[in-house]
Order: C-alpha cells, then structure tokens, then sequence
C-alpha cells in the first residue's frame, strides 16, 4: 500500500496529478483518515494502461537534423533535485 506522495514517486508525478487521478476515477484508492492509500497493484495496472501519446516525428529533431534531447528525462530529473 502507498501513500499518495509514494504513488507519485513512483510514477514521477506531481502528488497533485496522483490526486487527479483519484478524483476522476482513473485509479483507484482506498481513504483512511484523511490520506488515500493506493495499492501497488492497482498503481502498476494505471501505469500499463496509461495512454501517453507519441511524440510526432518531426518534433524529433530540430530545425537543421540534430535530434532533440529527451526532455521528459530532463525535466524529471529537474524535479526529483527540488
């Protein structure tokens, strides 16, 4: 079982979107007190259905061929420092 702030880690996500999540009904949870609790299972399932979009090929490279670097990385690393 995790705790919402353990979910997001997990997936590298905001806690917030995690949140989302659960309000919308895309994943599940179960309340105890004030926190939700996520099961492990239920976290991997949500994970291997997600429906991320490729990135469109010519957003690939830049203007003059070089290929871009991978920003997603990029940015979640930027996030786990914080």
């Amino acid at each position: 079982m995790l705790t919402v702030p353990e979910a997001a880690r997990r997936v590298h996500k905001d806690p917030e979107t995690v949140r989302r999540w659960i309000r919308s009904g895309k994943l599940r949870s179960q309340k105890v007190g004030t926190q939700h609790i996520i099961d492990e299972n239920d976290l991997a399932a949500f994970e291997e259905d997600s429906d991320s979009l490729p990135i469109p090929q010519r957003w690939r490279t830049f203007p003059d061929g070089t290929p871009q670097p991978d920003w997603e990385a990029i940015v979640r690393r930027s996030r786990e420092s914080h």
